[in-house]
């Protein structure tokens, strides 16, 4: 089954648990949390306060994506009993498996993200840690940019590796997901899809998460 992964990034924030309702309505399966440092993207969004504040207002779990520097400083501030996935960034971690390492024993499930820029072989030496591979399909730091293209090769190859090596991550993408294209998505191999302006700039976001869901249907 694939899940959608609508990204709180596009909420309005001024009536975030209205929306977050919304999107648990239309069954949406996780929260993507977009957390922006301002440094490792040229933009600043929220921090675990603003994630909390969700606590017990929703029943679904956190999908929560650093893109910040030196991620290991502030993972513990994300763990709660609703975040199921924290990822970081292949690109600001430093020593990128023992990151993993401490995800996994801040009681979280570890997940790697990569630019749309940085090949997959850079994950190489990881993927038997990871619970979850992100494909950035756009360049990170803002939102209602237009899909890359070359993200959903990035999919595939994940996936034949996946199975000639018996691993079990998960693939999830974000960036650019539209109506017109999450259909394409879902056929490369995605899990888990994220979707931020497609989700919350419509003026029925539950419908619009149902009409996700739907075109991703087995």
């Amino acid at each position: 089954m694939t899940k959608l992964a609508p990204s709180i990034l596009s909420a309005d924030f001024g009536q975030l648990a209205a929306d977050v309702k919304e999107i648990e309505e239309g069954g949406a399966h996780l929260i993507h949390v977009d957390v922006m440092d301002g440094h490792f993207v040229p933009n600043i969004s929220f921090g675990a306060a603003v994630m909390k504040s969700l606590n017990g207002r929703t029943r679904l779990p956190y999908d929560v994506h650093l893109m910040i520097e030196d991620p290991d400083q502030y993972l513990e501030d994300f763990v709660t009993p609703q975040t199921e996935y924290i990822t970081v960034h292949q690109e600001a971690c430093v020593h990128l498996h023992r990151t993993l390492q401490h995800i996994h024993a801040a009681g979280a499930k570890a997940g790697v993200s990569i630019n749309p820029g940085t090949p997959l072989v850079m994950l190489e030496e990881v993927l038997e840690e990871a619970d979850l591979i992100l494909i950035m399909s756009v360049n990170p730091g803002f939102g209602g940019q237009k899909m890359i293209p070359a993200a959903l090769r990035k999919i595939t190859e994940l996936k034949r590796i996946r199975e000639e090596r018996g691993l079990k991550y998960q693939i999830e993408i974000d960036g650019g997901v539209k109506a017109d294209n999450i259909r394409q998505v879902k056929d490369a191999g995605a899990d888990i899809i994220v979707a931020g302006s497609a989700v919350f700039g419509a003026e029925d976001i539950a419908g619009r998460v149902r009409e996700l869901l739907e075109k991703v249907a087995d």
